[in-house]
């Protein structure tokens, strides 16, 4: 089966379509017995998914939404590029983090994931002040009460003193 691509660009969005023409050959000897899905990626790009196939391991073909998202932000020829830019060991994060960004995106078009990045600034910003009031006020209660213990213990030692002073000898 041969692919051709066709890229039509309408109001800077790009657009592929993909069309087979079938061959009478036989299968090739190199593809394996099982016949296994396409990956969400190359199902939805319409292509044929190979042992090869850079996208598979990150895009299962039971989570295509995760494609759909990614694919509109970032353009599978990105995705494709950054993941064999990479090494292996990290293209699982990367794949991970544009996933993120895309929703990000999705949700807030101006600001992407750094407006919820910033967002979850301020609401540390306003935690860690948070703390540090209510940290202070615990100080000055226990201060309070230390004052206070303090002046009972003075208090009580007094007494004892006049107490000891005021007895009759006789005793």
């Amino acid at each position: 089966m041969d692919y051709t691509h066709t890229t039509t660009a309408t109001l800077g969005v790009s657009t592929a379509i993909f069309s087979s023409s079938s061959s009478n050959s036989s299968p090739s000897p190199s593809l394996p017995t099982t016949v296994q899905g396409p990956c969400a990626a190359c199902k939805i790009l319409r292509r044929r998914c190979t042992e090869r196939c850079v996208l598979a391991p990150y895009f299962p073909p039971t989570e295509p939404l995760k494609f759909v998202i990614a694919h509109k932000v970032f353009g599978a020829s990105n995705i494709v590029k950054a993941l064999q830019e990479l090494p292996e060991s990290k293209r699982a994060d990367a794949v991970s983090s544009m996933v993120y960004e895309a929703y990000a995106r999705n949700r807030d078009p101006v600001y992407g994931c750094a407006g919820a990045i910033s967002h979850l600034q301020k609401q540390l910003n306003d935690l860690q002040a948070q703390l540090a009031m209510t940290q202070a006020e615990l100080l000055l209660i226990q201060c309070q009460q230390h004052e206070q213990n303090h002046e009972n213990t003075a208090f009580f030692d007094q007494d004892k003193y006049f107490s000891s002073v005021l007895e009759p000898s006789w005793q």
